[in-house]
């Protein structure tokens, strides 16, 4: 038994072996060039070689990003004075309309770079690139800055536009495509999400926008719509309706702030539904609350029933593109499942405690109906108009 299981053991072990020697040494260079070193990245199907030479302090390299289709432009970059794209000093493959590829350098300077053509903070006295069998293969000699020998590094792969590289996905590949590499050791290491404080706002505006109009403006609309059935709720449901949707609106204008700055810092980068919902529910909230501190009539106004409607009709529409948006706004982000899964879970939480409470405020009204109707003196039909359950509806 034992010598079965060393067996498998072994089997396995070089099976791994033989996997990553595919992926990475056993690959052959159509110049038939060989690195000292080589690595295989951990996202994007991406392996870096090199060889390193200390008596001038330069490095060949070759950048090898596997299986991308030909459309798509390639990059890989060293991050000298920062981590992440800011900063990066990029060497860049662009497919050109006959098929072949253009290498050039590009130094990023700005979330919204189109990656032009530019010179680098050191030296790049070779460069080229070819696309052989679906992989494209960047290959440099890169003068190394300041004598040093470990950097952050950045890779990505994106669309072509109009000739030019355009904006990469956001997936969570893209976002951890960066780590650090030691020319020296042959050590590299994962450096998480590329974007650093960017990222941090996107999550900071994606929590603001759940919490406000994905999560407390439905419970504000769950106050408003049960509460009030309730004698003894009254008037206590309606400013704790008033407290649930000013405070949703709040933290909601919060993310609409934080979404204006990420606009204006990430140039280049759009998600036009994202963004279209984002300004219609903003303007119907503000809407809302102009309309409520200003034209909201009395109770026993002959126009209030025109406000309840609209007023209604308002708040759910402001709902249903809230809870939209943050679905969309996942997406985006793309976080580890367990935020979506919490999420849903909170709307199946809340949608299980309406229809609980839409059956039992329907059963409440229905009994006092039934019992105000068998308390109204015959010829007195007009007093059961102005029963609790009307009046008290009045009060939205």
């Amino acid at each position: 038994m034992g010598k079965i299981l060393n067996l498998l053991f072994c089997i396995l072990l070089s099976n791994f072996i033989i996997s990553y020697a595919q992926n990475c040494s056993s690959y052959s260079f159509t110049n038939n060039a060989i690195y000292a070193t080589c690595v295989s990245l951990p996202v994007q199907n991406s392996h870096l070689y090199w060889t390193y030479h200390p008596t001038n302090g330069t490095v060949d390299i070759a950048y090898r990003h596997a299986g991308v289709p030909a459309s798509q432009w390639v990059a890989w970059a060293l991050n000298v004075d920062g981590r992440g794209m800011i900063g990066a000093q990029a060497l860049v493959a662009l497919p050109s309309s006959n098929g072949s590829l253009q290498a050039y350098t590009s130094s990023v300077t700005g979330y919204g770079t189109t990656l032009q053509q530019s010179s680098l903070s050191f030296g790049v006295p070779v460069i080229r690139a070819e696309n052989s069998n679906g992989d494209v293969v960047i290959y440099a000699t890169l003068v190394l800055p300041g004598g040093r020998t470990s950097f952050n590094q950045v890779w990505q792969s994106g669309p072509v536009s109009n000739g030019a590289p355009s904006a990469h996905a956001m997936a969570s590949e893209n976002r951890n495509s960066l780590g650090t590499v030691d020319f020296v050791s042959g050590v590299t290491g994962a450096g998480g999400a590329v974007g650093g404080s960017l990222l941090h706002r996107r999550n900071t505006h994606g929590v603001l926008n759940a919490v406000s109009w994905g999560i407390l403006m439905p419970m504000g609309a769950m106050v408003a719509r049960y509460l009030k059935v309730f004698k003894v709720a009254h008037p206590a449901w309606f400013y704790i309706h008033v407290a649930c949707q000013a405070t949703a609106y709040g933290v909601g204008v919060a993310g609409w702030g934080t979404g204006l700055k990420l606009g204006s810092d990430s140039e280049g980068i759009e998600y036009t539904s994202h963004r279209n919902i984002g300004i219609t529910l903003f303007a119907l909230g503000t809407l809302q609350v102009v309309f409520a501190l200003l034209l909201r009539p009395k109770p026993d106004h002959k126009y209030r029933i025109y406000w309840n409607i609209y007023h209604a009709s308002v708040g759910y529409a402001v709902i249903a593109l809230g809870i939209t948006n943050v679905f969309k706004g996942l997406d985006i982000l793309d976080p580890e499942k367990k935020w979506k899964h919490a999420y849903i879970g909170v709307l199946i939480s809340l949608g299980v405690i309406a229809a609980i409470l839409e059956a039992f405020t329907w059963f409440i009204v229905l009994t006092r109906k039934k019992e105000e109707k068998q308390q109204v003196p015959p010829g007195n039909g007009a007093y059961a108009s102005n029963g609790y359950g009307h009046g008290h509806n009045q009060e939205a």
